[in-house]
């Protein structure tokens, strides 16, 4: 249905201490039903101080007019969030991974849907998702409110793409909560790693060992093949991963890159294998069930017992991917050389989430910086004088 009429629409002022300009006009939208409804709408437009006249604030406006008013023009959809959320999750969500879906899913069990589930779509401009966000700070972890932003922000430009009348999450126009302090991530010395791999039963020392010398993600190694292992070119390819013994595609594309196997560990391997079990999916690991392990399993019955045995605190399968960046990084590997082999699609999440270990260029660095400022140390060549 094409426009009925050009609008000029109405433009006024409203409040007295604090005034802003509202223009107001009447916009057709499609129900839930098919009809077409005409509706009023009203937008703030700005305050007095920011369009000083009518004729500076009207020419704003009429920017505002000109999508009703193109020839183009076709009403616009509406919906309350639930509905569409409800469309979303057929249409979208089933295309998406498995572990992608449940986060998704919970993300609007527990804080979408209590909180915007009965409002219009159209209604959910900047000033209720900021409102939205301040009540997420309330009760969940800043990281977890920007993942809960992220899903509603995915639902609205899917909304905005269908035609439905909504404005899109921009993130760059909303105040997120501070980051808060964050323990330091958990990694293993190569003594400790060693020792793990030395106590650690089958199959849990050659997971391990992969693990450790490799910085493979714990569902990649979990879904390896016998495919994968290329002992000729000692190159170990990533093709897909594991979720809660499902199989699913890798991170991202940069994760499919193939990585190289060191000596010792194709000598793990191969003394693996000769114990090895062939199986139909071609599993390297495969559980009693003929199918591939959970990742919290392998952590309470093949590490836990290990690490509680050599007196080493609990952690998760991730502190390996830790420990074999900080060894990267401290025997001197490059950082694209550290970005390539754990798989990032940017250097800086390498050094900003793995780069957390003081290698001995940088502290002999700082050592020498000391020893010249110690008062007993040696004294220092440097003139005072400042290179312009």
């Amino acid at each position: 249905m094409a426009r009925r009429r050009y609008q000029r629409g109405y433009l006024y002022l409203r409040g007295k201490k604090t005034s802003v300009w509202v223009g107001r006009w009447r916009e057709d939208v499609m129900r839930s039903d098919g009809t077409v409804q005409r509706i009023k709408r009203s937008f703030v437009i700005g305050t007095r101080t920011e369009f000083p006249t009518r004729r500076l604030a009207e020419r704003r406006f009429e920017t505002m007019l000109s999508r009703v008013n193109a020839p183009s023009y076709r009403p616009g959809r509406i919906a309350t969030f639930a509905e569409f959320a409800e469309r979303w999750r057929t249409e979208v969500l089933i295309h998406r991974k498995p572990s992608g879906a449940r986060a998704a899913e919970s993300h609007l069990r527990c804080h979408i849907l209590p909180l915007l589930g009965r409002v219009k779509v159209e209604d959910l401009g900047l000033e209720v998702q900021q409102t939205f966000v301040t009540r997420l700070a309330e009760t969940v972890s800043s990281k977890t409110a920007a993942n809960v932003m992220g899903t509603l922000s995915v639902i609205l430009s899917t909304a905005k793409n269908w035609g439905y009348i909504c404005e899109p999450v921009d993130f760059g126009k909303l105040v997120m909560p501070s980051e808060e302090v964050k323990e330091a991530a958990r990694f293993f010395t190569a003594d400790e790693a060693r020792q793990i791999i030395t106590v650690a039963g089958q199959p849990f020392r050659t997971m391990f060992a992969v693990a450790a010398m490799t910085g493979m993600r714990v569902g990649e190694i979990l879904a390896l093949q016998m495919d994968d292992l290329d002992f000729e070119r000692r190159t170990i390819h990533v093709r897909r991963s594991v979720w809660q013994g499902q199989m699913q595609t890798v991170k991202s594309r940069a994760s499919k890159a193939p990585i190289p196997m060191a000596d010792a560990l194709s000598v793990m391997i191969k003394i693996f294998l000769e114990s090895w079990q062939p199986n139909p999916a071609k599993l390297l690991f495969m559980n009693r069930r003929g199918r591939p392990y959970s990742a919290n399993k392998v952590v309470q019955k093949g590490l836990w017992p290990v690490l509680e045995k050599l007196k080493i605190p609990k952690c998760g399968l991730h502190a390996f991917r830790h420990t074999h960046s900080s060894l990267l990084l401290e025997t001197g590997a490059s950082p694209t050389v550290a970005q390539a082999q754990l798989r990032h699609s940017d250097a800086r999440i390498t050094l900003g989430v793995y780069g957390h270990v003081i290698g001995d260029s940088q502290r002999n660095a700082v050592e020498k910086v000391a020893n010249l400022l110690a008062p007993s140390g040696p004294k220092s060549v440097f003139s005072g004088e400042l290179i312009q």
